[in-house]
């Protein structure tokens, strides 16, 4: 390594993809600088839907016990509903070694997974900004960080922007254009309830015009429920979450039922969505992407959180090999991470693509619903392309340092 590079690896963002990595990284010896902008642990729109084979990885990172002592639902199937209720189900025994969902709230889960980083060496900084990349020669070399209103430089081998949708490390490298940004076409709502309706062990997926939303149970006895509305649907609705609830999602009968005598728990978060799909996960030399800075899956697969480990745990992989080396190339760990990526991910991608299409077509998501409902050849299918191949366990090589 560089001597004088301050840190081997800066990762913007604490949520599963960042922390993951960090701690992936960190116990290979990595000198790690993890910068988060909130302090945790903090509410964070999501459908909290952790499928089955997220536990092996939990215990890949040492973060199992942790978890389950947060007491999360155990979730035995995710049930999609079509506006008239028709269902298809799809246990949670098909997939992963536990053959069970969790159910459990970001704020418990990303809270175990920083601390985690941190204990394993990891340098977190929270309440913190990214304000910009430092670059030179056309490559990434570290970041500058605002915290308290005092900046400060920090230099890196590899930068990974773990920052979610809003992409902000990547963003940066477009900071010069000038460029007039579309209105988002989709708004995003989530917040805990009580009293709900929805089936025991079960985390139920509502279709109604313009979106669809999920519920399931998490800790405490309560619901999460996360939905996607179009903008001029919620734009109808005075933008107030509650009237699109009972004037869009109560479109879908079985979400009626769960959702009529529901009392809101928590404040309602909401977010606009520019849409969903892949981004480039190497934008720069020196730079990589994880979780959804990388790709946005669609919430309704299920796979969102797994993705999000997955991806972290792949761009450590490629670090912690190439930093095995003599020295780090960061223009061949960008082939090699791209390469990578596109392997694992890109078939997934594809599929939910087409599903999606199929969710916000009036009509044919009830057809769909029906069809699948018919066949568990089918489903099965389809829901374990919605997970692709497995990543291989994290390499044991000699430690960076």
């Amino acid at each position: 390594m560089n001597t004088s590079t301050n840190y081997d690896v800066i990762i913007a963002g604490g949520g599963p993809a960042g922390s993951g990595a960090a701690i992936n990284l960190a116990s290979q010896g990595a000198r790690v600088l993890l910068v988060e902008q909130k302090k945790f642990p903090r509410p964070k729109l999501c459908g909290e839907f952790i499928s089955p084979e997220c536990v092996a990885l939990f215990e890949s990172l040492g973060v199992a016990d942790q978890m389950l002592a947060g007491r999360p639902a155990k979730l035995a199937e995710t049930v999609f509903y079509s506006r008239s209720g028709k269902c298809a189900r799809v246990p949670s025994s098909w997939f992963g070694s536990t053959g069970m969902a969790l159910g459990l709230s970001r704020a418990e889960m990303d809270e175990r997974l920083l601390r985690r980083a941190s204990d394993v060496g990891a340098h977190v900084i929270e309440d913190a900004q990214v304000t910009n990349l430092l670059i030179e020669h056309e490559s990434v070399r570290g970041v500058t960080v605002k915290q308290n209103g005092v900046e400060a430089n920090y230099l890196s081998a590899v930068t990974i922007d773990a920052t979610g949708r809003s992409r902000s490390l990547v963003r940066h490298l477009n900071s010069k254009q000038t460029s007039k940004r579309e209105r988002a076409p989709m708004v995003a709502f989530k917040a805990h309830l009580e009293n709900t309706s929805v089936a025991p062990g079960a985390c139920e997926i509502y279709f109604y015009r313009g979106g669809y939303g999920g519920l399931s149970n998490i800790e405490n006895g309560l619901s999460n429920l996360c939905f996607i509305a179009s903008a001029s649907d919620v734009r109808a609705c005075g933008a107030s979450a509650d009237r699109v609830m009972r004037e869009v999602i109560f479109q879908n009968q079985r979400a009626k039922q769960t959702l009529q005598n529901a009392r809101l728990q928590s404040p309602w978060l909401a977010v606009s969505l520019e849409g969903f799909g892949r981004h480039p996960v190497a934008p720069a030399i020196g730079l990589l992407a994880i979780g959804d800075a990388a790709s946005f899956i669609d919430p309704f697969t299920g796979s969102g959180m797994l993705m999000a480990l997955q991806s972290g745990e792949l761009a450590a992989s490629e670090i912690t090999k190439c930093f095995a080396g003599d020295s780090v190339n960061p223009q061949q760990l960008r082939v090699n991470y791209s390469a990578a990526y596109h392997k694992i991910f890109d078939s997934r991608l594809k599929i939910c693509s087409l599903m999606r299409k199929a969710a916000f077509v009036p009509g044919l998501a009830e057809v769909a619903v029906r069809s699948f409902g018919a066949s568990e050849k089918i489903r099965r299918a389809l829901a374990r392309a919605t997970r692709g191949t497995q990543t291989k366990p994290f390499p044991s090589v000699t430690r960076v340092r």
